[in-house]
C-alpha cells in the first residue's frame, strides 16, 4: 500500500471527488461566495459557522413550542419508558443498550440548553457523564454488551454538542482515544448494517475534532470510514429506486431479505445520507459537492417528493402518491442533514426547504401537546387507525398517535427536530458577521470580533410576514449582517432604522447589510405572504402561503386504544367529508381569501389556527377510501356535479387528519361562456 507523505495528499485520498453533475433547478445557483478556497489547517471552510449551543435561544411562539416539547413526552420519557430509563445500558444498566439512549439525549441535551432548564440538563448529563467516565482502556465507549459502531456515532454527536455548550476539557481526549481505537480496529471489524450506511454522521464529528486537534490519524479515519461506507453520492447519480419499494423483495423485518435494497431504500438512511456531499466537501475541497448535494434532493423529490417538503418512506421509499407516509425519524434526520449542508454551502434554497419541513412535516406528526406522535404521517391522511394499507413494509399501527407506534426509534429520536432547528436560526460568517439563515422568534447572545452582542428577533413568522430584528452591541461595531430572502418572496422590503435600504432584496439570496451597528438599531423585513398554487402527484393542486402548506381537516374523533404510562395510543376518525376537488389554478390562487388570527398558545393547533385560507370546491364522490386510506389521487382535472362549497384550509400541521393534495376541478363551461 502506498504511503501518504503529507496531510494534503491524505486529504485528497480521504473523501474522493465525485462525478460532475449539473445542479438541479430546485437548488440551482452558483456556490455561495462565502465559501473560501482555503482554510486554516487542511479542511475546507464551511460557508457559515454554527454558533455555540445556547447562544441562540427561542422566544415568542418558538419558545412556547420548545416548552411544549419539554412539558410533553420529550421532557418526561425517561420517567416511564424503560428504554431510556435508569436501567439504560448507556447509564450502566442492563436495559436497552443500542441506539435509543443516544437518540434520546441527542435531542434532550440541546433542548435543555435552549431552555436553560436545570432539570432537563441533569437528565441529559446522566448519559454524558456515564459515557465520559466509563471509557474502556482500549478507547471504546458505550455499553460493553454490544460493539456496534452505529449507536456510538449518535453519542459522538451528543458529545460534540455538549462540548460546544460547555468546553468540558474531558470531551476531546475521550473522543481522540475512541477514534484512535476505531482506526486500529476497523480493518478487522469493518462497518456493517446501519453504520455502513450512516458513516457520514461520524465523519462530520471527525472533521469537527480535527479542526480542534489537527490529529493526522483523524484524516486516516475519515478515509477508512468512506472506504467502508455506502456511496450515497453515486447512489443519487445513478438512482434506481424510482417507484414504491416492493414488499416482495424485502422480509417482514424490512431489512433481512434483500439487504442492500432494504438499506438503500430505507427512509432514515436516505435522510442521513443526504449530508454526505457536505461532509465530503470539508475533506476533498471539491466544489462539485454542492451540485452533488442538490442532486440528492432533486432525485428524492422527483420520485418520492411529498407536498409537505419531505419524501415518502413507510418504511422504505414509497413513491409520489400522498396517501403514503413518511417516518418521523426521517423528518428530523433530513432536517439535520440540511442544517449541516446549509452551514457548509451557504445556499439559501436549502434554508427554504428546512423551513418548509420544520413548519409542516415536523409538527404535523405530533399531537399539539407533543404527548403522542406518529411513526408515519401522510399528506392525505383521512383516518389514523389500525390499517394494513398503504404501507410498503410497515405494520397496521404506523399512523396511530401514541407512545411508540410501529417501532420505538422515533420515540427516542424525535427530540432533535425543534432544538437543532432553533440552534441553526443564526450562524456566523468568516468575516466577523452574522447571518439570519431561517426565521422564527429568538434571541442571540454571542461575541463578534471580541465584542458582546445581544440580538432580538421578534416575529410571528411563518404565520405573518414581518420580522423585526433589534441589534444591541456593547459598543458600536461594524459587521455584516446577511438576511435570507426566500425564493418565494418576490417583493421583499428591508428597512434599517425605518429607512428602506438601497440593497437589493433578491429572492433566493442572502442580502448583505454592512454598517456600523449601535445599540438599539433595528432591521424590519417584510415578506409578501400571498397564497400560491403548486402541483403534485397526478397534477393535483396544493395550496401554500410562504413556507406554510395548507390542508383541509375533515374533523377529528379521538378514540383511545390503550393507556401507555403517562400517555396513550389513539385512533382518529373523520367527522366530515374529506373527498373534495378544488376550483383553483395558479392564477386565481393569489386571490384566495386569507383570514388571520392571533397565534395560539399551541402554535399549530387547528382549532384556533393562526391563519386560514378560504377556497371553493366540490365533493368528488368517486374518490373514496378503503380500509381507512384514501384511494390514489385521480388525474386532474376532474368534474363533479355536486354543489359548490366554501372550504376553510388550515396549516398542514394543525390538521391531524387532512387532505393536502387535491384533484383540480375542470373549469365550469357555464362560467367560462358567461352563461348562468
Amino acid at each position: 500500500m502506498q504511503t501518504m507523505t503529507s496531510r494534503r495528499d491524505l486529504l485528497k485520498a480521504a473523501l474522493g471527488t465525485a462525478a460532475i453533475m449539473a445542479t438541479p433547478d430546485s437548488l440551482a445557483g452558483a456556490l455561495s461566495p462565502a465559501i473560501e478556497k482555503a482554510a486554516p489547517g487542511d479542511l475546507a471552510a464551511s460557508a457559515f459557522r454554527q454558533l455555540r449551543l445556547g447562544e441562540v435561544r427561542p422566544a415568542g411562539w418558538l419558545l412556547r413550542q420548545l416548552r411544549i416539547q419539554a412539558d410533553g413526552m420529550g421532557g418526561h420519557l425517561d420517567e416511564f419508558w424503560p428504554d431510556v430509563g435508569p436501567n439504560s445500558g448507556w447509564l450502566g444498566g442492563t436495559g436497552e443498550s443500542w441506539e435509543r439512549g443516544p437518540y434520546f439525549v441527542d435531542g434532550l441535551l440541546p433542548l435543555a440548553w435552549m431552555l436553560d432548564d436545570d432539570v432537563l440538563k441533569a437528565k441529559a448529563m446522566r448519559f454524558v457523564e456515564w459515557t465520559l467516565t466509563h471509557q474502556s482502556p482500549d478507547g471504546m465507549i458505550g455499553p460493553a454488551s454490544n460493539d456496534d459502531w452505529w449507536p456510538r456515532m449518535v453519542m459522538l454527536k451528543v458529545l460534540m454538542q455538549y462540548h460546544g455548550a460547555t468546553s468540558d476539557p474531558r470531551v476531546l481526549p475521550v473522543m481522540t482515544r475512541y477514534f484512535h481505537h476505531q482506526l486500529q480496529t476497523l480493518p478487522s471489524r469493518p462497518l456493517r448494517d446501519w453504520g455502513k450506511y450512516r458513516w457520514q454522521d461520524e465523519a462530520l464529528v471527525v472533521a469537527w475534532l480535527y479542526e480542534k486537534t489537527a490529529d493526522d490519524k483523524l484524516l486516516a479515519l475519515a478515509n477508512l470510514l468512506q472506504q467502508q461506507g455506502f456511496d450515497w453520492v453515486a447512489n443519487y447519480a445513478n438512482f434506481k429506486f424510482t417507484g414504491p419499494t416492493s414488499r416482495a423483495v424485502l422480509s417482514k423485518t424490512a431489512i433481512g431479505g434483500n439487504k442492500d435494497e432494504g438499506m438503500q431504500t430505507h427512509g432514515v438512511n436516505n435522510g442521513m445520507g443526504l449530508k454526505t456531499a457536505a461532509v465530503r466537501y470539508r475533506f476533498n475541497r471539491s466544489e462539485e459537492e454542492h451540485a452533488n448535494f442538490a442532486q440528492g434532493i432533486a432525485t428524492l423529490d422527483r420520485y418520492h417528493g411529498m407536498p409537505n417538503g419531505i419524501f415518502s418512506c413507510d418504511e422504505h421509499l414509497a413513491g409520489l402518491d400522498p396517501n403514503h407516509g413518511t417516518e418521523l425519524c426521517t423528518v428530523v434526520e433530513t432536517m439535520f442533514s440540511m442544517e449541516v449542508a446549509l452551514a457548509t454551502f451557504g445556499d439559501p434554497k436549502i434554508a427554504d426547504r428546512i423551513e418548509k419541513i420544520a413548519f409542516n412535516a415536523l409538527p404535523g406528526t405530533f399531537t399539539d401537546d407533543m404527548w403522542a406522535h406518529q411513526y408515519d404521517q401522510q399528506p392525505n391522511q383521512v383516518q389514523s387507525s389500525l390499517n394494513s394499507k398503504p404501507w410498503t413494509t410497515n405494520g397496521p399501527e404506523s399512523n396511530l398517535y401514541g407512545l411508540e407506534p410501529n417501532f420505538g426509534c422515533c420515540t427516542a429520536n424525535f427530540h432533535q427536530g425543534w432544538p437543532k432547528f432553533t440552534a441553526s436560526l443564526w450562524m456566523s460568517t468568516h468575516d466577523g458577521g452574522l447571518v439570519a439563515t431561517m426565521y422564527a422568534p429568538c434571541e442571540v447572545k454571542t461575541k463578534l470580533q471580541g465584542v458582546n452582542l445581544h440580538l432580538r428577533e421578534e416575529t410571528d413568522y411563518p404565520f405573518r410576514g414581518t420580522i423585526r430584528i433589534t441589534v444591541s452591541p456593547e459598543k458600536t461595531l461594524r459587521f455584516p449582517m446577511l438576511l435570507r430572502i426566500p425564493a418565494w418572496a418576490k417583493t421583499a422590503a428591508v428597512h434599517v432604522n425605518g429607512t428602506l435600504t438601497e440593497a437589493t432584496a433578491a429572492p433566493g439570496t442572502f442580502m448583505r447589510l454592512e454598517r456600523s451597528w449601535a445599540a438599539g438599531d433595528n432591521v424590519e423585513i417584510r415578506f409578501p405572504l400571498e397564497p400560491t398554487i403548486s402541483r403534485s402527484f397526478q397534477r393535483s393542486v396544493v395550496v401554500e402561503r410562504g413556507p406554510l402548506v395548507f390542508s383541509l381537516s375533515p374533523g377529528e374523533s379521538w378514540v383511545k386504544l390503550r393507556d401507555r404510562g403517562l400517555t396513550a395510543d389513539w385512533q382518529v376518525f373523520p367527522t366530515r367529508p374529506w373527498n373534495y376537488a378544488l376550483a383553483v389554478d395558479e392564477v386565481s390562487g393569489a386571490k384566495l381569501k386569507v383570514v388571520e388570527r392571533p397565534v395560539p398558545a399551541r402554535p399549530f393547533a387547528a382549532e384556533a389556527a393562526a391563519v386560514a385560507i378560504e377556497i371553493r370546491g366540490r365533493r368528488l364522490p368517486s374518490w373514496r377510501s378503503e380500509d381507512g386510506v384514501a384511494d390514489p389521487l385521480p388525474p386532474s382535472p376532474v368534474t363533479s356535479a355536486e354543489t359548490e362549497e366554501v372550504l376553510a384550509l388550515v396549516p398542514y400541521a394543525g390538521a391531524k387528519l387532512r387532505v393536502t393534495a387535491f384533484p383540480q376541478l375542470a373549469p365550469d363551461p357555464k362560467q367560462s361562456s358567461g352563461t348562468s
